[in-house]
């Protein structure tokens, strides 16, 4: 795997790059569809690609561990084959997930013990099983398995779960050079930088990960409950430490704006369910500011969802007839808006990555933030 800086900026540290895998190449700022189960939710492979223009999308290692399997996967070939999407893949480690089932978890030295959410079957996490799982599952990118405290945690109780992922991390790579890909392709190992809202913390952890010259690095562990200046300053502490020639990734970040500061800040890639998630409860995204179509003032706006749109949906469907829709609680609904919103958060990264190679990057995006944050 080998990432290249294309351009860069006097006036921020956006970046546009280019990240090249054995599924394809991908061009950076960039944004990951979020698909848990090896799928977007109400979306086909086709119209990531050819409507959304999808480069990376991501599956989530916890649920597909438990449903349906390793044995599955590992008899159709790998992830790749058994979704049929032949673009690259990045998985992460289940740590997020551990982070949510606080309820039904124990951590210790060894891993993560833990209840399934599906059937409340016990399984246990290492560093070692989740590499293995990683392994089967095929992704171009794994995650090393880490824990995501609250971004409210004390201080004590950072810095001993930050040295804990230190040492897990340790041991995913042990278990990384020990195993080989299993379907051809090669696999990177990005480690995670966690230290909660703490500055020295932070920074430690980013000096830390930097001793296994890994093919990129993770920014874990923010947008779970700390003020969104805090993040945008943790961030910042972060990549003054990370390498310049590998590229950033911020994990499960964010809304539009979000995005677009991460960028400024210099995060290369992005990924959240929040495009399909909130699409599915009638919020769209747009250029122009934020949709809430469930509202009684779209009923009779036969004007199109989005006229500057990328997707078909934007300019096929009216306003007042996705109202109807989502109203009647209609599965289409879901669909439509779930394409609209991933479209327009890859639109958003590749105008950011024009931007930025044209040099106005920074004018125009805080423009675009002035708009994002409108409700229309």
């Amino acid at each position: 795997m080998k990432f290249e800086v294309q351009h860069t900026l006097g006036d921020s540290r956006a970046r546009a790059g280019l990240l090249h895998t054995d599924h394809g190449d991908v061009t950076t700022p960039i944004f990951m569809p979020v698909g848990t189960a090896a799928a977007m939710k109400g979306i086909f492979h086709r119209d990531l690609r050819q409507e959304a223009h999808a480069q990376i999308i991501l599956a989530n290692t916890y649920h597909l561990y438990l449903r349906p399997g390793m044995d599955i996967i590992e008899q159709a070939g790998g992830v790749h084959r058994f979704s049929t999407w032949d673009g690259p893949m990045l998985t992460d480690s289940g740590g997020f997930q551990v982070f949510s089932l606080a309820s039904c978890r124990k951590l210790k030295e060894e891993g993560c013990h833990f209840q399934s959410h599906i059937d409340g079957s016990r399984h246990l996490f290492t560093p070692e099983s989740v590499i293995d799982t990683e392994r089967t599952i095929g992704a171009d990118i794994m995650m090393a398995f880490d824990e995501c405290p609250p971004g409210d945690a004390p201080r004590d109780y950072a810095a001993k779960s930050l040295a804990m992922t230190e040492r897990w991390l340790d041991r995913c790579f042990d278990r990384y050079a020990q195993t080989a890909p299993k379907y051809g392709h090669y696999q990177a190992l990005f480690p995670i930088v966690q230290g909660c809202a703490y500055p020295d913390l932070r920074q430690s952890a980013a000096r830390n990960v930097l001793q296994y010259d890994a093919d990129g690095y993770a920014i874990g562990g923010l947008a779970v409950g700390e003020p969104t200046d805090v993040m945008y300053s943790m961030i910042e502490v972060v990549n003054e430490v990370l390498p310049e020639n590998r590229p950033r990734y911020l994990m499960g970040v964010g809304t539009p704006i979000n995005i677009l500061e991460g960028i400024d800040r210099g995060v290369d890639m992005f990924d959240c369910v929040m495009p399909t998630r909130n699409g599915r409860n009638g919020q769209l995204f747009t250029s122009e500011g934020v949709i809430n179509i469930r509202n009684k003032k779209w009923e009779n706006d036969f004007s199109p969802i989005d006229p500057a749109g990328v997707a078909f949906v934007d300019t096929l469907y009216s306003k007042a007839y996705l109202h109807h829709l989502v109203v009647c609680g209609e599965m289409l609904a879901a669909q439509i808006a779930s394409l609209h919103n991933v479209a327009f958060y890859l639109w958003l990264v590749g105008e950011a990555r024009r931007r930025i190679v044209a040099g106005d990057f920074k004018a125009w995006k805080e423009t675009m933030v002035q708009r994002l944050a409108r409700r229309l």
